[in-house]
């Protein structure tokens, strides 16, 4: 019984809080093992994240948070009178994508790939917080290191940056050189 027990308590406190709730700090303070917490996280994870429900159950990194059914997002937004948020521009979107697959990155580097300046992207996505600071390079000048937030997690409804999408290969690197062909 008292692993039913738990998974109500998990429950209660994920819910109850609005925010990620850490995987370390529901074993710490239910005092139980991480294979009694993964078995009750896959429970309530099957519990919540149907089709059909309106709530689900989201693991980001290394922690849970309820959110609404993507699914049903237009109701919630009629229903409770929200503004639909601006969607991002592509800039936004590319800067975005080099700060999650690179991290942690300057605003130097964005810069060289992209060949533009993004001093203004860079301060619209930490605004909404999809990057942050996550400390200094030990180099001249000590330029500023940036990451993606738990709420770019969110946002892209993953749980670490091991999900995203893996990048093509460079298209170069995929040819064969033409000497190799040659018959001699």
């Amino acid at each position: 019984m008292r692993s039913e027990e738990i998974i109500g308590e998990i429950e209660a406190v994920v819910f109850a809080s609005g925010e990620i709730v850490p995987a370390d700090k529901i074993i710490e303070a239910f005092d139980i093992s991480e294979e009694l917490y993964l078995e009750a996280e896959k429970l309530l994870m099957e519990k919540y994240n149907k089709p059909t429900s309106g709530i689900h159950l989201l693991k980001i990194g290394n922690g849970l948070q309820f959110c609404s059914n993507p699914e049903y997002i237009k109701s919630v937004q009629r229903v409770l009178n929200l503004k639909k948020n601006t969607p991002l521009s592509p800039a936004a979107m590319e800067v975005l994508a080099l700060v999650a697959y690179n991290e942690p990155v300057t605003k130097a580097y964005v810069e060289q790939v992209r060949g533009v300046d993004c001093s203004g992207v860079i301060s619209t996505l930490i605004q909404r917080e999809l990057i942050e600071e996550r400390g200094r390079l030990e180099l001249p000048g000590r330029p500023l290191l940036y990451g993606v937030t738990e709420n770019f997690l969110r946002c892209f409804n993953i749980s670490d940056l091991s999900f995203l999408p893996v990048l093509p290969e460079n298209d170069e690197e995929n040819k064969e050189k033409p000497e190799e062909n040659q018959e001699v």
